[in-house]
């Protein structure tokens, strides 16, 4: 059986499996099925966190590194799964197996849209990994499969529920403290970005490289694949802007109640680790326009960040320069300096530099658990994970073009540009199928 009679096969079984069982074990016991896709770093963390702070039954996990799929069962049997876990290599076998009210998924990036969908269309809602996709289509194809299933999805952009960059909304933006916001800066100078040359090698026994590949360009191995540093590369990834950059361009979107912006304009390249195996750029500034005022991006993975870093999270923030004072926020605490008077400063007890975001993942997740109740948005639903993800794709569409773009997300365009447009959806790998609004 090919993929595409397969996939269409296991579709049809898993749709079959949700209009038997209906809610399937949460309508009969009041917990919720629950199932990840991708058991690497943040996956597993994921589930966990999902696991110490609510009542769930893990039922299922599933990944195409079977050494990643035995260590996450450990640790997920080990923290109170249910005695059935069962694990799966393929997705969709995953999905027909049985009916899941909660489905994460962590994969990489380049597989995030097509398990996330699937998981809508088999009845789950879906705590799905930023960014949200590897291109602006995918992104439209996900909010058009939660509108169109009912599905509540929350995207992992936790800043959204991170208390301290809560407060200082509230103290220092809505109280209309700062004076009006015309620029917010928003930065890292977090490393992150192989250095140096690896050199290609057989895939391991215990990874199945052309189902990890997936839609993706068949590309040699390289050991560092396997880990986090497939970031390195633009087949999986969008590089700074699209991991770090989505963060904290969200923060400031939610920070300042922002939407679409009108253009987005970005240069950059590989300036200094040219020997470097990795293809994104160690070097980037890109700025998001809006009618009042601009957001700006700007990484560099190399040399020494231009102010003092107390804990890796002060390199990796955001900026808002206003009329009556500046605010600055990391991941540790912030500082608003008024035009006039001293600074006021808050940072997080020492002991939570282990792990500065676990209050924010804790409330994030309860978050998505309560919207599921009342059958609600989430603080970071798809629509607005969307927006993030698909403005920081652009920012590098952008770069590659040398030219400012203007999306239209009426028309799913870059209005007079149609090389431009042609970058919103990139080429899938056959038999996979890119998906559209249209074919969710």
């Amino acid at each position: 059986m090919n993929r595409r009679h397969f996939l269409a096969t296991v579709g049809a079984a898993g749709a079959g499996l949700t209009a038997a069982r209906g809610l399937g074990a949460e309508g009969e016991t009041g917990i919720p099925a629950v199932g990840l896709i991708g058991c690497g770093w943040y996956g597993v963390r994921n589930l966990q966190n999902f696991m110490a702070h609510a009542r769930v039954n893990v039922v299922s996990l599933c990944d195409v590194n079977s050494q990643f799929l035995a260590d996450a069962r450990e640790k997920i049997a080990a923290a109170g799964a249910a005695p059935e876990l069962r694990t799966f290599g393929d997705f969709r076998l995953m999905l027909a197996s049985r009916h899941h009210d909660i489905v994460l998924v962590g994969t990489p990036d380049h597989w995030h849209a097509l398990p996330a969908i699937a998981a809508m269309q088999a009845g789950a809602d879906v705590y799905l990994e930023k960014p949200v996709s590897l291109d602006v289509i995918e992104g439209e194809a996900l909010v058009a499969a939660a509108r169109k299933y009912g599905r509540v999805v929350q995207v992992n952009t936790q800043r959204r529920s991170t208390p301290h960059l809560a407060a200082a909304r509230d103290k220092y933006i809505r109280s209309g403290r700062i004076g009006r916001v015309g620029l917010v800066e928003t930065f890292s100078y977090l490393t992150g970005r192989i250095d140096h040359f690896v050199p290609d090698a057989e895939p391991p026994s215990h990874l199945d490289y052309d189902f990890w590949t997936g839609p993706a360009p068949m590309l040699p191995f390289k050991p560092i694949k396997e880990s986090r540093q497939w970031r390195n590369f633009t087949a999986y990834g969008n590089g700074q802007i699209g991991d770090l950059g989505v963060h904290m361009f969200d923060l400031a979107r939610w920070m300042l109640g922002l939407g679409w912006p009108q253009s987005v304009h970005s240069t950059g390249g590989i300036y200094v680790d040219t020997k470097s195996c990795a293809d994104i750029t160690d070097t980037q500034q890109t700025t998001f326009v809006y009618p009042q005022s601009e957001v700006r991006w700007r990484h560099q993975t190399w040399g020494v960040a231009p102010f003092p870093i107390h804990h890796w999270s002060d390199g990796w923030g955001i900026q808002l320069l206003g009329k009556e004072g500046t605010l600055v926020l990391t991941l540790m605490g912030y500082t608003f300096t008024p035009a006039d008077g001293p600074a006021d400063t808050y940072r997080l007890d020492p002991s939570f530099s282990d792990n500065p975001t676990a209050e924010a993942e804790r409330l994030h997740c309860l978050n998505f658990l309560a919207a599921r109740r009342t059958r609600s948005r989430p603080i970071a639903d798809i629509a607005e994970g969307h927006v993030s993800t698909a403005s920081c794709v652009l920012g590098n569409v952008s770069r590659r073009l040398g030219r400012p773009v203007a999306y239209d997300p009426a028309t799913r365009t870059v209005p007079g540009d149609a090389e431009a447009t042609a970058l919103l959806s990139r080429a899938y790998r056959s038999p996979w199928v890119h998906p559209t609004p249209e074919n969710v």
